[in-house]
């Protein structure tokens, strides 16, 4: 990782229609010497405006065009150890050999069939690391501009920087759900001599930091930029707030959960698109062109920075589908008598019912046109947070599972979900068991968030609550998406709780010294 962004701070100043707004015309990249990121650079508030720009740009623009998007990376980190996704190509599944894949493909195989070692390019983490660096550069040398600008308000400092903390926090929180254990840099890798081995941290002194950044972000972040795409697509309190939000129910933190989430709804920024559109609105509102009234955080793809999604699931050799127990109808339901009855997230919106093809990110695009965001956290995110952070912050109180319960409501109410699902009946949970309650907010999660790499998440943060209680939910996904004849032996790895983080990629582990692999692949 550090070797890899040796060379310098790469700064990647973009020209915008409207301040630094992400919906971008002009991408142009400068390396300066070594030296001149803090001698001479850092002496305006547009060069630092500039520098924070480029770090929402190191989101979709990769180091080569031979290098992985990081969408990518969240997509397939979020769901191919998971159950609704499923390859197109997969030789393995009828007992053939891989060997005329790709090395790539070889590599999404072995992460679906859950046989990862640390050769394999998917646990690569250098596209996080990048955008973490320049988060870095910014909150070191940010403050500085104060000094030799006197146009440059402190709280305008402060909102910058909290951009970057808030964005360095989003990676780390990636790379804590991934990897487990990982290096934690605070300082940016500028010239030579700032390369240094580096160990890892632990995973609660990486907790520490997402939530110390996260709640820098919320203290100072902008409540609004005045447009919709700076709104959606750079860090404002509330993105702060959702994460943070997050992060907290991944710690099992219940209440301060339930209150991030509050301060989001109550700031009326958000909602969801009424009931009773029709799906083809709901498809062209949310996903198609995006920064929605629902969108929380996107990635701005554009004409001029196209997403990597056309390939993975549009192209006649596309990657991904959506698993057969999806497209037969098991995660939406579908009325037999009635073929306008049907959730709108679901056949024709997520996916095609004909073939399994995942058009979320595709649907009227072409390879030249495809730019249909990334989906960090839309506002149902925030109401089913809160809705299972309420089933366990006092399991049993019938009134928290109530309020919870409700909360699901108003997402299914607004999707027009189907009341059964191939003939079984989706009814509400007993509002006094936070496990049946939890499992109703899991279920409607799958629903709306279909492929936006959050499955695997969601699954390993329900299975791992109160020490792995409910260890099953995770065995019984991972049997079921395993290859018939592997299927004990993918259970017997999961019961292994240390199997459920990635390896760490072995490139990293030969370029720095004091880097350990996770225990499971040792």
């Amino acid at each position: 990782m550090i070797k890899k962004i040796k060379y310098k701070f790469l700064l990647l100043v973009v020209i915008f229609t409207t301040g630094i707004s992400s919906s971008c015309n002009k991408y142009l990249d400068t390396k300066p010497q070594d030296g001149l990121v803090q001698q001479d650079y850092w002496k305006t508030k547009e060069q630092l405006g500039a520098a924070v720009a480029g770090c929402y740009v190191s989101l979709i623009v990769p180091t080569t065009t031979k290098t992985i998007p990081l969408a990518k990376y969240l997509f397939i980190w979020g769901e191919l150890r998971a159950d609704m996704v499923q390859s197109t190509n997969d030789p393995a599944a009828s007992g053939l050999s891989t060997s005329g894949l790709s090395t790539l493909q070889r590599d999404e195989l072995d992460m679906m069939h859950d046989d990862l070692v640390s050769t394999n390019s998917l646990s690569n983490w250098e596209a996080i690391y990048r955008t973490i660096n320049y988060c870095n550069n910014v909150i070191k040398y940010g403050p500085t501009v104060i000094n030799n600008d006197n146009t440059l308000t402190q709280t305008a400092l402060n909102s910058y920087l909290a951009e970057a903390r808030t964005l360095r926090a989003l990676m780390y929180f990636y790379l804590l759900r991934t990897f487990g254990e990982v290096p934690l840099k605070l300082d940016p890798t500028v010239t030579d001599t700032d390369i240094k081995p580096i160990a890892k941290s632990s995973q609660q002194d990486v907790y520490n930091q997402i939530i110390s950044d996260l709640q820098f972000g919320v203290q100072n972040g902008v409540q609004s930029y005045g447009n919709i795409a700076d709104d959606k697509g750079r860090i404002t309190k509330y993105t702060a707030a959702t994460i943070l939000a997050d992060a907290y129910l991944w710690m099992e933190d219940y209440q301060k959960c339930i209150n991030a989430c509050d301060m989001v709804i109550q700031s009326n920024m958000y909602q969801l698109l009424p009931a009773g559109i029709q799906p083809n609105d709901f498809l062209n509102n949310v996903y198609t062109n995006g920064n929605s009234v629902e969108g929380i955080f996107e990635f701005q793809y554009n004409l001029q920075a196209l997403n990597p999604f056309y390939d993975m699931f549009a192209n006649t050799s596309h990657d991904f589908m959506a698993a057969d127990w999806i497209v037969s109808g098991n995660l939406y339901g579908i009325d037999p008598n009635d073929a306008t009855d049907k959730d709108i997230r679901g056949s024709g919106t997520s996916y095609l019912e004909s073939n399994g093809s995942i058009i979320k990110y595709t649907s009227n695009k072409t390879t030249t046109t495809s730019y249909t965001h990334w989906f960090v956290y839309r506002y149902p995110d925030v109401l089913l947070m809160k809705a299972e952070a309420l089933a366990w912050v006092k399991p049993g109180d019938v009134t928290n599972g109530t309020q919870a319960i409700t909360l699901v409501h108003q997402v299914r109410n607004s999707r027009h979900a189907l009341s059964s699902i191939n003939s079984a009946a989706v009814s509400d949970p007993d509002p006094t068991s936070a496990l049946a309650v939890s499992t109703y907010v899991f279920n409607e999660r799958a629903r709306e968030f279909a492929f936006e790499g959050k499955r695997w998440y969601d699954i390993l943060r329900n299975a791992k609550r109160n020490n792995y209680a409910n260890e099953n939910i995770l065995l019984d996904i991972v049997a079921s998406s395993a290859l018939p004849a592997k299927q004990q032996t993918v259970i017997n790895k999961f019961r292994d709780h240390r199997s459920h983080y990635m390896p760490i990629f072995s490139t990293e582990l030969q370029t720095n010294r004091l880097l350990v692999q996770n225990p499971f692949y040792q």
